[in-house]
């Protein structure tokens, strides 16, 4: 929309009228201002699919919504690690919102998996920053290439439920850019979303709707954001403070009493009006931008939409074991199926993430209408975590006379939502319990899981197989048993660290610990960066997922190329027997620079579909930011010159290929010499041999260099120091003059 109409509009406005749309209106829309022929605009939940609200809308949301597609949770769609598709996810969203008048979805939710306890990370993609940014980029440009906007969330470091209106998320300055912003950044630049949502938490204590640094300083003036920022519902404490850190639309209003907070501002002076016509300036572009014809008709084919569900799922579950090949199932075999979540999935998540399903297919329906169901037990109870005994044995008697069992297992509903954090990533007791009972009867038993995040698993030596479906959509079933049967080969690989237990966790002392403060002790050490570098076991690693086909990565070629890239070759093989999808996922290791890094860290990664036999060189494209490092003594990104290795493998551990290259990228300036400068850096710089002649320092150096361990003891000792060597204050002074001309 030109600036010119949106000028003309705000001369045009009273002051009432601006702070009317600053405000929202009843939960879900602008205001309208009828008087100049300005239509409100409708926003709603939709980041697993669409959830606009049928009638009358409570303040959550949470009532009867429309009838809609419920796609499967970003959990599962990142394991994926497909750009086309979550593109493809976005187009669809995209249109199931025009089909229904609604101009903005709510979502992706980009924010990073901190702990496994966070009750809301079935809604968000991965634990890695860059998995977050490119899925989340492709996701904003299918939404909006439908003309329709998205809001992506929750902006920022939003990484727990537990008082999340008033927890101050703590970091330090590289933690925040390199891990907590890293994600918002890319979709940013490179997908320019139409409004990003700010989160209720604070960041080192300064509230988030009021945050000028976050908001202004980097979003627009650092990142050149141009869209609207709005707030989740009910984050705002200040309207007035909000409005001017770069906040321009409350949600979802507080009627009468935000307008008159706002006109009362103006008038006393407490907020200038040129700072209102900011934020009015840009809620008027948001909306002629996305404003929808009233009487469009669009093409929405429900059906359509439901078999893309069950396509996005089956591309996304991960395969986690497979011993004995007991997948996929054969169809001689008797199979048996155990476990309630089998009858009654658990396909999506609580909250505002929930979709009223347009037709909702279940796993044991689906292998019935197959032909592979050879029994079902119910084995357990969602609503408890104990053992019924009844339900146990029926499923141990099936268990006996079946050739396989495939046990349905997961984290009921309850335990599990938007509003609130987990306890334990423990599955409930009587699951546990009966996986283990079966498996000393029957050992060729499949455990499929159903979940948000990771789970543990006591049992996992003495089971053959584990599907990992996470929350598949409401075609859960038929995507589920597409799998198990082998119609469709797994493709998936886990985009969050399984721990063996939660005291493994990188946050585990602090998350949660305090109502006030959330402190990120760990700092860039999330997830795969902290059990990597500290190399602890797991369960399973990031970037984990087999196949029913074998690939090898080899030929790796890597060469510095224009404009401060390097070109990564490799070429990948389909060495097994049925057609797949490989996943290379390409790591730099940054031998470099002396500051503290993770031992590695994903910086691309791609997906390869070939045939059996079948061979394909793929060519990817680092840049520099994918070799560089946030200096928050120049509050810029960095990189440094030296070696850096470049790393190729199907997980964070499983690496197969390696190459070291050397850059010269970083800055050429050298550093002045000051009684601080320690005499292994002055005896690195060929450039002050003159000066160490001229001042005499050259016959020290030269005497103390006779033996390695005076030159260990070099290493840390500064200039200033010189005098216990046997040098005077007056010598080192001059070489310091001398140095420094």
């Amino acid at each position: 929309m030109t600036n010119t109409r949106v000028t003309s509009l705000v001369d045009q406005l009273t002051l009432q009228e601006k702070a009317e749309l600053v405000s929202g209106k009843n939960f879900w829309f602008t205001q309208a201002i009828d008087r100049l022929g300005l239509q409100k605009i409708m926003m709603t939940d939709g980041p697993s699919g669409l959830r606009k609200q049928a009638d009358s809308a409570d303040a959550l949301g949470l009532n009867r919504s429309v009838q809609a597609v419920n796609f499967p949770a970003s959990a599962l769609t990142a394991s994926s690690f497909n750009r086309s598709m979550l593109e493809k996810l976005g187009e669809h969203l995209g249109n199931a919102a025009r089909a229904n008048q609604v101009s903005v979805l709510l979502g992706p939710g980009i924010n990073i998996k901190r702990s496994p306890l966070a009750g809301r990370n079935f809604e968000y993609f991965s634990e890695d920053p860059l998995v977050a940014g490119e899925l989340g980029t492709a996701y904003v440009q299918g939404v909006q290439s439908q003309g329709v906007g998205v809001s992506v969330k929750h902006f920022a470091a939003n990484n727990r439920e537990n008082q999340r209106f008033t927890a101050s998320s703590n970091m330090d300055e590289r933690t925040l850019r390199e891990i907590y912003l890293a994600a918002f950044e890319r979709i940013v630049k490179q997908a320019q979303p139409a409004t990003l949502m700010c989160s209720y938490n604070a960041i080192n204590h300064s509230l988030n709707s009021q945050n000028k640094r976050l908001l202004t300083d980097i979003l627009r003036d650092e990142w050149n954001f141009k869209g609207l920022v709005m707030s989740d519902w009910g984050a705002v404490a200040d309207h007035t403070a909000a409005l001017k850190a770069g906040l321009d639309l409350e949600m979802p209003g507080k009627g009468q009493a935000s307008v008159d907070e706002i006109v009362t501002a103006v008038e006393q002076g407490q907020l200038a009006e040129a700072q209102l016509d900011r934020s009015v300036e840009r809620v008027l572009t948001m909306i002629l931008d996305y404003a929808l014809p009233a009487d469009e008709t669009v093409d929405y084919d429900l059906n359509e939409q439901h078999d893309f569900a069950k396509q996005m799922a089956e591309q996304s579950m991960v395969l986690l074991k497979n011993s004995d090949d007991i997948l996929p199932l054969k169809p001689e075999e008797q199979v048996g199926i155990v476990g309630e979540l089998a009858a009654k999935p658990r396909y999506q998540g609580g909250g505002s993430s929930h979709v009223n399903a347009f037709k909702v297919t279940t796993p044991l329906e689906v292998a019935q209408s197959d032909g592979f169901e050879s029994g079902y037990a119910q084995g357990y109870s969602l609503d408890t975590t104990t053992v019924d005994t009844d339900l146990a044995n029926d499923a141990l008697e099936l268990a006996k006379s079946v050739d396989k069992v495939i046990f349905f297992a997961g984290v009921p509903e309850q335990d599990e939502s938007e509003g609130y954090d987990k306890t334990t990533i423990e599955l409930p007791a009587n699951q546990n319990d009966l996986i283990t009972k079966i498996a000393a009867v029957n050992p060729n038993i499949v455990v499929v899981l159903q979940n948000g995040s990771a789970v543990t698993m006591p049992w996992l030596a003495q089971v053959k197989g584990v599907l990992e479906t996470y929350l598949a959509g409401e075609a859960v079933g038929e995507a589920t048993w597409d799998v198990l049967d082998g119609t469709i080969n797994p493709s998936g690989h886990l985009a969050e660290t399984f721990p063996l237990r939660i005291e493994d966790t990188p946050s585990y002392e602090t998350f949660n610990a305090s109502r006030e403060d959330e402190n990120y002790r760990e700092g860039l050490f999330v997830g795969y960066r902290y059990y990597d570098t500290k190399k602890l076991p797991v369960l399973f690693p990031f970037g984990y997922g087999l196949s029913y086909t074998t690939f090898s990565f080899h030929d790796l070629q890597v060469k510095e190329v224009a404009g401060h890239q390097v070109a990564v070759q490799l070429t990948v093989t389909n060495t097994g027997q049925r057609a797949g999808v490989a996943t290379p996922q390409i790591y730099v290791a940054n031998q470099t620079s002396q500051i503290e890094k993770p031992v590695k860290e994903l910086r691309d990664f791609a997906k390869v579909a070939l045939e059996a036999g079948e061979s394909q060189t793929i060519t990817r494209t680092l840049d520099q930011r994918a070799f560089s490092w946030f200096n928050p003594q120049t509050e810029a990104w960095e990189s440094d010159t030296g070696t850096y290795e470049i790393l190729v493998g199907t997980s964070v551990t499983d690496v197969v290929l390696r190459q070291a290259l050397t850059l010269k990228w970083g800055s050429t300036t050298l550093q002045p010499v000051t009684e601080n400068t320690y005499f292994s850096d002055v005896i690195r710089r060929r450039d002050l041999t003159a000066a160490l002649e001229e001042s005499g320092l050259d016959k020290l150096l030269a005497t103390l260099n006779g033996s390695s361990e005076n030159a260990q003891l070099l290493e840390n000792i500064p200039l200033r120091s010189a005098v216990m060597l046997g040098a005077d204050s007056q010598q080192v002074a001059q070489f310091i003059r001398l140095a420094n001309r």
